[in-house]
């Protein structure tokens, strides 16, 4: 035990060496290259005064680095971590002077600019050294990711034998969209996983399931992690009795959510024991939360949103490998928009304005945050881990689900899958991981550059209100905007929603992907299809007949709810199984789907669904998307659920998975087959069946 003890002392000591050694090469070359940057006086020294100097200065920056840096951070988490990020640099330059200073022979002198791109140069070949050192070592690969992840467990309880769960959800990546990734080789981790190569043997089942006609992942993660998202019509719908706008993506709403859903399903959440929620809607009941919207309006000392950050920004070299892949993802944005628009690509849609930041935040930012926190958990021996990455779902929105620049990103996904599996080999217990998506996305143009208005400007014209000439643009739902607003601490008041309606005569339209909302504000109940009709006799005319809408839902006297469509169509819900009338297009359970949602207290006056062209899959956004969820129709609704052998299938065979709500119940019985937490506790008719 000794022998190995040395051995391990040996290794590392050797590795340290190499890092110095490779560091002061480094600074050797930036002082011969950069000319603002001296390691000798100006009377000039001898080839081995500057060796001595450029030794002195790596080492004394290796240090600082090492002891400054996570005090540094600990103190700028008062600071947007978004801004953070950018004053990576600045800080390490600052570092570097100093280092430069402790020498007694002062012959080191930097330019402030200067040595803000020796420090970020140093750093990054410094970790690409350890890293490389590292491989074959498997101790101090996995003490280096405890040190990324800040996760340390040195004190406690032993970690139990019993698997762990990790579910890694892949926002907005459709069932299909998974299948011809894997197909196209952009997904090798997956595809092994399938056993698709040759040799490969399958360690996971791949199965589709469909979403409730709210296909977006408020409505989803809500349901996956707290078993119920009863009541949640849309992304954003107004409620007549608070006379609020609720938007799953706003810190208060999602709290306000997460609050009635535990108690409508009357328990905490999927991981109330144990458990960790990393970069969600959504805490899911779980006691380690990094990045988690609904906490991130809080402002008390049990907010964690905040943690992740620090645990993946305490690394110096981290930081600037994530600052210097931020700055390239920006770029990339900017070249591939300016790409398109030259092309004259179309669907498009404006991508200017922060858009290129907001995506380098979901594709770099965020995702290596996310990753560091789950290796950091799995590490930690948590018992089970759900995660979002909100890449994909990000560029496809604006770039399109099948476009290059989204495969692109499934490309990194599948690398940071790959790097969770490597962690898993080295955590203190056996990990089962399961991998699924929330929705998927549905291709086409928006209803407003086919039209030349909004839905706003439509139903105005039905009520006989003045239409502006000009359209107005509706707000994009992606979810990593909120996150941006969170992280550099913008108040909800700022968003730019409306909370409150100004005028209450005024019907308020509001946009989830290609599903609208009509509401009438100055009526207290859900107003039906004869009061509708009596105070604005063409409205429901003209969106139920206007060729970019595929069919409407409201509420009706005589038959409890309807279904309108063009020429005429009015199809009552209790006859939507013999007779789907507008709902034939949108495919099996459309009906169903409709229905739970007209049952739901804050269902929208009228809820208008777009057109959809089921050969090709298109839909028509009400927002500024050319990639949407939100409603029904296409690869939207068609999300994926990846699960290792070792569990039982979803459903049986011939049956299918239906529902967030129903994908909550298989994690359950998942985690109690890993002898798991046997929380939430099952009630006695869950026990019978």
């Amino acid at each position: 035990m000794r022998g190995v003890r040395w051995r391990r002392v040996a290794s590392q000591v050797g590795r340290s060496v190499a890092v110095w050694a490779v560091s002061t090469l480094t600074m050797l070359v930036l002082a011969g290259i950069l000319p603002d940057f001296r390691l000798r006086s100006a009377d000039g020294d001898s080839a081995t005064d500057i060796a001595v100097k450029a030794a002195f200065g790596a080492g004394a920056f290796g240090l600082l680095s090492a002891l400054v840096w996570p005090l540094l951070v600990r103190l700028l988490l008062l600071v947007p971590a978004l801004v953070l990020g950018l004053l990576v640099f600045f800080l390490n330059g600052a570092l570097l002077l100093l280092a430069l200073r402790l020498d007694p022979g002062e012959r080191g002198t930097a330019a402030p600019e200067t040595a803000v791109v020796v420090a970020a140069v140093m750093s990054a070949v410094a970790s690409a050294t350890g890293a490389a050192l590292a491989v074959r070592d498997d101790d101090a690969y996995r003490r280096r990711l405890y040190r990324l992840s800040d996760r340390r467990r040195r004190s406690g309880p032993p970690c139990p034998s019993t698997p762990g769960t990790v579910f890694l959800q892949l926002d907005g990546v459709g069932h299909d969209v998974l299948l011809d990734a894997v197909a196209k080789g952009l997904m090798p981790t997956v595809a092994g996983w399938l056993g698709i190569g040759a040799g490969a043997r399958p360690t996971h089942r791949l199965t589709p399931w469909r979403t409730d006609w709210s296909s977006q992942t408020g409505a989803s993660q809500l349901g996956i992690l707290h078993g119920s998202n009863h009541d949640v019509p849309a992304f954003r719908w107004y409620e007549k009795d608070t006379r609020e706008v609720v938007v799953c993506n706003r810190p208060t709403s999602a709290a306000e959510l997460q609050r009635r859903a535990a108690g409508y399903a009357g328990h905490d959440g999927l991981l109330a024991v144990d458990g960790a929620s990393r970069g969600n809607l959504f805490s899911g009941g779980a006691g380690q939360q990094a990045l988690v919207l609904s906490i991130a309006g809080r402002r008390s000392r049990e907010n964690r949103s905040r943690a992740g950050y620090f645990a993946y920004f305490s690394d110096p070299a981290n930081a600037v490998r994530t600052a210097l892949s931020f700055v390239a993802e920006v770029g990339r944005e900017i070249g591939q928009s300016t790409r398109a628009r030259l092309g004259k690509q179309r669907p498009r849609v404006s991508r200017g304005g922060l858009y290129p930041l907001v995506r380098a935040f979901a594709t770099v930012v965020e995702r290596d945050v996310v990753v560091a926190a789950v290796t950091g958990d799995m590490l930690a021996g948590r018992t089970a881990v759900y995660a979002d990455l909100v890449a994909y779902d990000e560029v496809a929105h604006h770039s399109g689900p099948a476009s290059r620049d989204a495969r692109k990103v499934l490309e990194r996904l599948d690398r940071s899958l790959a790097l969770i599996e490597n962690v898993a080999e080295h955590a203190p217990r056996p990990y089962r991981i399961v991998v699924l998506s929330d929705h998927g996305q549905s291709p086409g143009e928006t209803f407003r550059s086919r039209y030349g208005l909004t839905l706003g400007d439509l139903v105005r014209a039905g009520c006989g209100l003045p239409v502006p000439r000009r359209a107005e643009r509706t707000r994009s739902g992606a979810e990593a905007r909120a996150a941006v607003r969170a992280a550099l601490r913008i108040p909800v008041e700022e968003s730019g929603e409306r909370h409150r309606p100004t005028r209450r005569s005024e019907p308020i339209v509001l946009a989830s992907g290609n599903l609208g909302l009509v509401s009438f504000p100055d009526v207290t109940h859900r107003m039906s299809k004869e009061e509708i009709d009596a105070r604005h006799p063409a409205l429901l005319p003209t969106l139920a007949n206007h060729p970019g809408i595929g069919f409407l839902l409201v509420r009706s006297d005589e038959h409890g709810g309807v279904v309108l469509g063009a020429y005429g169509a009015e199809i009552p819900l209790a006859d939507l199984d013999d007779n789907p009338g507008p709902l034939a297009a949108f495919g099996p359970g459309a009906a169903d789907a409709v229905r739970r949602t007209h049952s739901f207290p804050h269902t929208a006056d009228i809820m208008v669904n777009s057109f959809h062209d089921p050969a090709d899959g298109e839909v028509l956004a009400f927002e500024e998307q050319i990639g949407s969820h939100g409603g029904l129709g296409g690869e939207q609704g068609k999300p994926f659920l990846l699960s290792p052998l070792g569990f039982s299938p979803p459903v049986d065979e011939g049956e299918e998975l239906v529902g967030a709500e129903h994908v909550h119940r298989v994690l359950r019985r998942w985690m109690r087959e890993s002898d798991g937490p046997q929380v939430p506790l099952e009630s006695s008719e869950e026990r019978a069946a």
